[in-house]
């Protein structure tokens, strides 16, 4: 049997993600390289940092540092995802010539959110309030007389 590889991956998420957004980005990868057979996985996140130059029409990215050991069967698929990744502004990955030492870490928890309604506040109106307000607009709607349109000479 041969003995892994060691991979690093540097890729780049939108800047106007969200920390939540973020991390789940994070675990989503984390998690493919899992599925995909890799040994230890390590992500570091190296916060919004200014791009080098202009990359889909953003100057910023969140930056997200990650080592992780494999056959080298990972990297295809891993690479496909963040292509049609509409998160993933840029990304490499590069097999290293040698061992290097990380362990493998906790990455930040991911918050469930659920979406709740807010809360109906039924407002009652008087009946006596509409009324008066329907009769004002009668009142109003018959002292008025249409304005007689005054020719414009030229």
């Amino acid at each position: 049997m041969t003995t892994p590889n060691t991979y690093e991956l540097m890729f780049i998420l939108r800047p106007d993600l969200t920390q939540q957004q973020v991390n789940q980005q994070m675990h989503k990868y984390r998690d493919l390289l899992k599925d995909l057979g890799a040994q230890k996985v390590s992500m570091e996140v190296w916060g919004k940092r200014r791009l080098a130059y202009e990359v889909q029409r953003f100057q910023e990215g969140f930056y997200i540092l990650s080592y992780f050991t494999g056959d080298g069967s990972q990297v295809a698929p891993l690479e496909r995802n963040m292509r049609l990744s509409e998160e993933v502004i840029r990304y490499l990955t590069m097999k290293l010539d040698k061992e290097i030492e990380f362990e493998e870490n906790e990455l930040p928890e991911v918050e469930e959110t659920v979406e709740t309604p807010a809360p109906v506040v039924a407002t009652e109106e008087s009946s006596e309030e509409v009324v008066a307000t329907e009769e004002e607009k009668e009142e109003n709607t018959t002292t008025e007389e249409p304005e007689e349109a005054t020719p414009v000479e030229a």
